[in-house]
C-alpha cells in the first residue's frame, strides 16, 4: 500500500529510481463512469514517472457519487437488436452501444460491427 504523506512516498519511490511530483493548484478531480461521476475537492495529487507509464495518486478526505441521468437514445426496438445480432455475431450489448452511436441506423451499426470483426485478429 502507498503511503499518504507525499514526501514519505517520495522518499520510498526514489529508492527504486522512480520520480515523483506533485500538481498543484488541483481543485478537483472528476472520475466518469457510464452512469455516474465520482468527485473528489481539493485532492493532493501526484504522479509517478515508470518510464513508459504513469500512476496518478489522488488523495482526499472524501468523495461524492453523483448520478447521471440516463441518457436518451434513439428508440430501438428489440426485433431490430436481433436482426444486427444475427446479421453480425455480435453480443447485445455490441449491438445496443453501436446502434446507439449510430443513431438507430441498423445498416451502418451492420457495417461496423462487421468491420471491426474482420480486422481482428
Amino acid at each position: 500500500m502507498l503511503p499518504t504523506n507525499l514526501r514519505e512516498l517520495k522518499r520510498m519511490l526514489k529508492r527504486y529510481g522512480i520520480e515523483v511530483r506533485e500538481l498543484e493548484g488541483i481543485r478537483r478531480v472528476t472520475m466518469s463512469a457510464d452512469d455516474y461521476d465520482i468527485v473528489v475537492e481539493n485532492p493532493q495529487v501526484a504522479v509517478l514517472d515508470l518510464g513508459q507509464q504513469k500512476v496518478i495518486q489522488i488523495v482526499c478526505s472524501g468523495l461524492e457519487r453523483v448520478e447521471r441521468p440516463p441518457r436518451a437514445g434513439p428508440a430501438v426496438s428489440e426485433e431490430d437488436v436481433r436482426f444486427v445480432m444475427e446479421q453480425t455475431g455480435a453480443t447485445r450489448e455490441e449491438v445496443l452501444r453501436v446502434l446507439s452511436e449510430e443513431g438507430g441506423d441498423i445498416a451502418r451499426a451492420i457495417l461496423r460491427l462487421q468491420g471491426s470483426r474482420s480486422s481482428r485478429p
